[in-house]
């Protein structure tokens, strides 16, 4: 085999090698991602954490509280993900409805800003 042709081959070897690790790299985000969905739509939906399926209609959800809106439309109502986690934190400054009955979840130590985060992205499906 001439130097040339050893080299392309050892080329298009890395080229491949570099290719796979790159999908396996974006495959474990994703499976990460929807882990991390199925876990927030679990406290969501869970009496003992997030329980949010008490006070609002979420898609999938059995028997829904009426005192909070629907929880529909979340990504395009809160572009700014911040937000929404600030709001289910309970972070001061944070505009609520002035008649909100919705628990600080974050400020008062029912949820970690790990659970939160997991709802949020959950809530960013709806």
């Amino acid at each position: 085999m001439v130097k040339s042709q050893w080299v392309s081959k050892l080329a298009q070897a890395l080229l491949v090698t570099t290719i796979m690790a790159t999908a396996s790299v974006a495959t474990a985000a994703e499976e990460k991602k929807l882990s991390s969905v199925e876990e927030g739509k679990k406290l969501a939906f869970n009496k003992t954490k997030g329980n949010c399926i008490a006070c609002h209609m979420i898609a999938g959800g059995k028997e829904p509280g009426e005192i909070g809106p629907p929880l529909m439309a979340m990504q395009a109502r809160y572009p700014d993900r911040q937000k929404l986690f600030d709001k289910i934190w309970g972070k001061p400054g944070v505009e609520l409805m002035p008649e909100s009955q919705m628990l600080p979840f974050g400020k008062h130590k029912v949820l970690t800003d790990d659970e939160i985060n997991k709802i949020v992205d959950f809530m960013y499906t709806l």
